[in-house]
Order: C-alpha cells, then structure tokens, then sequence
C-alpha cells in the first residue's frame, strides 16, 4: 500500500536532529568533533599508512615489517597442537578465563624467563593480549596526563604511541652503540625536574633493541639499573627479543637485578606466533594487582583459547630448539642485509650490527631526508621505515630502520640493491642543488601500522 500524503511526520531523535543540523551548517563530516576527549587530538596517523598499503604488495621488497617468519614453524605440529587441545580440554579453552591469565601457562613462563635469568612466582605474572596491551596497562597504572616518561632515542612506535594516547610527556635520552647513556639519563632526569614535572617510568629495551638494533651490555645495564634505583624511578624492561641472540647465551635481563623497582614485559610473538597474541608482565605484587584490576576493566580476559595454545605447545614442543631455528635463521638474513649494504651503499653511509633482533639502524648522509625519499622507494619497489616514526619531536630524518626477518636472503639483496639505487639518485639531487629533502610534517606516527613495529 502506498503511503498517504497525509501520513504523519516521523518523529525524529535529538541525534537525528543533531545530524540533520551539522549536515546543513556543511561545517564538517563529523558530528561527534566536540564531544571527543582532549587526549584523541594526539591520536593521528601518519601518512605513511598509506604507503604501506602500496609496500605489501608482492613486487615490492619490504625491509619495513617487523613480522616474524611464522613460516619456520611445522604448520603440521601446530595443527596436530589445536586439534589435541580442542579434542581434549575445548570446553575450557572456548570458555572465559582468568583475569590474570592461565595459572599453568604463568607456570610455563617462569620457565622461559629462566632463559634471561628472571625469577619470580607465578602470581607475580599476567598475561597479556600481547606485551603491546601489557604496556598500556603499566602506563594506565602509573601515569596522569602531564606525567614524564624517560624513553631511548629512537624508540619502540608502539610505546610511544601509548604514552602520548594517555597523554604522557615523553622526553627523549640518547643512545650510543651500547644502548642507552647514563650521563644522557642523569641529564634528563635533573633537567626534567628542574622545569617542575614529575617522571614516572624509565622505558627501555635493552636487547637487540627496536629500532636501533643495539644491546646493553652488562656494565651498562648496572649503571641504568642503579640511576633507577638512586633516583627512584620505575623502570620498564621491554624484551620481546631477549631470546633472539645470534652468539652466546641470552643476556641477562635488568629484572633479574631488581624485583621490586623493574616491570619486565615478554611475549611470544617473536618466539612462537605473533597471532596468536600471548604477553606477559612480571611485576611487584602490588602492582600486579593494580595491573589485572586494570586489566579485567579493559577486556575482563585475555584470549583463554590463545593462552592454552601456548600452554599445549611449550608442553610438548621442543620449543628452545624451535627458537635455535629461528636464531639461525635470522642471522643468515642479518648476514644477508649486512653484507649488501657493505657492497652497495655509498661509503658515508652508517648501521649499526644487530647481535640479535629483527633490525638494523641507517643513517644517511647529510641533505637526504628519509622520510621524503620513501615515496620514491616504493616507485622503485622496496621499502622501509623512516626514522621519525621512533621520535615524538621531529627527529630521525636522516635515519631509516631495516628489518631482516621476514625476506629471504635473495629478496633482502634484491631490496637493498633497489634501495642503493633511489640513496645515489637522491645524492644526486642533494650534489647538484643542495638538498634532496622535500620537509615534511615532523610528527611520528601515533597510531602506527601493525605491520611497522
């Protein structure tokens, strides 16, 4: 039947009302603008979003990712892993679970921090949707906004982006080849609170660090420990790559030191299956505590079907000769990177030599701008990551991170040749009319793409 012309008028909502008046004004597409929290005016993403979108397709060799090579694993053994697990315990695996996390996977995380020689109790644990919720907990806990956060320079995107979305100041120490300065941290600390702020967290990742590729040694991990402890700041010890050393033993953690005055963050995303997103923090009790109530208020349980995959694999898997596999591996592809850039790049080019991890640090020579030459590299097939997306103050343009791990070594050659190639095309430009760099916005990315961390 068809509607009379003398049909009443539809009764409309204040929000239709809303929406009806913002789309005549024509003053902007989103109705909601007023109503959003001071903090999301710092959640922006970069362009180089879009850019990645045009990287991950087949013909273009990326050396952006930091995606572990999952191919490494035996599908047929992690198969034969779920469909056990399923068979036998999938009504508890589909079920809810612990705030806190499995108790019998905390158990088997104990074990694989005896690798970096951390101890605690299990309760001392929590496990995580990965360290990356892990590290928005710990700065929910601690930080107000206007807090300080002492950070490396350059430092991990994805940290950077939580301390920023929980509007966090963020104020960062340089770096040498060792890692983290002490004198560049006791300079920070003593300038910080001169201008009246209060620090709350040290952040750190002190191994085969992202993205610069370095590692602390010994020495040096004692001297940031004890500013800490002196100081009495919290420290924050990320260490997703602790178990991916290329010579030697793993070194040994900062938590192992300190148990009351260092949060120490783990995960299995590099060491089994960045899918399946399984983190841990290891915490003072008390903080701890603070930690799951924040915890269960943001996702009540972390995947339980997840955290009994892992549980079933480190059960029955040989998973330290799983990770001795992915060790070798990646060294062949650091190997790989290293030497073509030794035989490739131009002599005042500079990287540093990751003893472990996913990536290595590049410098460029002066007048070259990585983050206005990346659009030229992807129209010559290959990308990589600029280096300002590790700032939050406009540093890093003649810096770039390369990762080895997920390209085979041909592939990582190839990229590296397509890359020496746009570098002499853009000194080029520099030698002849003084600058290769187009400026852009300085701000990193605070809401990076997954597949650059």
């Amino acid at each position: 039947m068809w509607p009379s012309s003398r049909a009443q008028r539809p009764v409309t909502s204040p929000f239709s009302q809303h929406l009806s008046l913002t789309a005549m004004s024509g003053s902007r597409l989103d109705p909601w603008v007023d109503s959003y929290a001071e903090r999301t005016l710092g959640m922006t993403a970069s362009e180089i979003r879009a850019l990645f979108a045009v990287a991950s397709r087949p013909e273009v060799v990326s050396l952006a990712g930091g995606m572990p090579f999952v191919q490494a694993l035996s599908m047929d053994v992690m198969a034969d892993t779920v469909s056990k697990l399923i068979r036998e315990r999938g009504a508890t695996a589909l079920q809810y679970g612990s705030g806190q996390g499995d108790v019998t996977l905390r158990e088997q995380i104990l074990e694989v921090m005896e690798e970096v020689k951390v101890t605690a109790h299990p309760d001392d644990i929590i496990v995580t949707t990965g360290s990356q919720m892990a590290l928005d907990l710990v700065t929910r806990v601690f930080c107000d906004p206007g807090d300080v956060v002492l950070v490396e320079a350059p430092s991990y995107v994805g940290a950077l982006g939580v301390f920023r979305a929980y509007e966090c100041g963020v104020v960062h120490v340089a770096m040498d080849d060792e890692g983290l300065s002490p004198s560049a941290l006791e300079e920070a600390i003593r300038d910080v609170r001169a201008s009246g702020r209060r620090i709350k967290m040290i952040y750190t990742i002190p191994s085969f660090h992202n993205p610069a590729g370095v590692t602390q040694g010994p020495q040096r991990r004692a001297e940031i420990l004890r500013i800490a402890q002196r100081e009495g700041i919290l420290l924050l010890e990320d260490d997703p790559y602790g178990l991916l050393g290329f010579d030697g033993e793993p070194p040994r953690a900062i938590r192992a030191d300190d148990a009351e005055g260092v949060i120490y963050l783990g995960s299995f995303s590099k060491t089994i299956a960045s899918g399946l997103r399984v983190g841990w923090a290891v915490a003072p009790h008390g903080v701890r505590e603070k930690l799951v109530l924040a915890a269960e208020s943001a996702v009540l349980c972390p995947s339980n079907y997840a955290q009994l995959t892992v549980s079933e694999y480190l059960a029955t898997q040989p998973w330290r000769e799983q990770i001795s596999t992915f060790r070798d591996l990646y060294r062949e592809r650091r190997d790989a990177l290293l030497d073509s850039m030794t035989s490739l790049f131009p002599a005042d080019i500079t990287w540093t030599v990751p003893a472990g991890g996913f990536y290595s640090w590049i410098t460029l020579p002066e007048g070259l701008d990585a983050k206005a030459m990346l659009p030229r590299a992807v129209a010559a097939l290959v990308a990589y990551v600029p280096g300002t997306g590790f700032y939050v103050d406009g540093q890093g343009r003649q810096n770039l991170r390369l990762s080895y791990c997920y390209p085979d070594p041909d592939r990582i050659r190839e990229g590296v040749r397509r890359l020496a190639g746009v570098i002499e095309s853009e000194l080029e430009i520099a030698h002849t009319f003084g600058t290769g760099a187009v400026l852009l916005d300085s701000e990193g990315s605070v809401n990076p793409a997954p597949n650059i961390l």
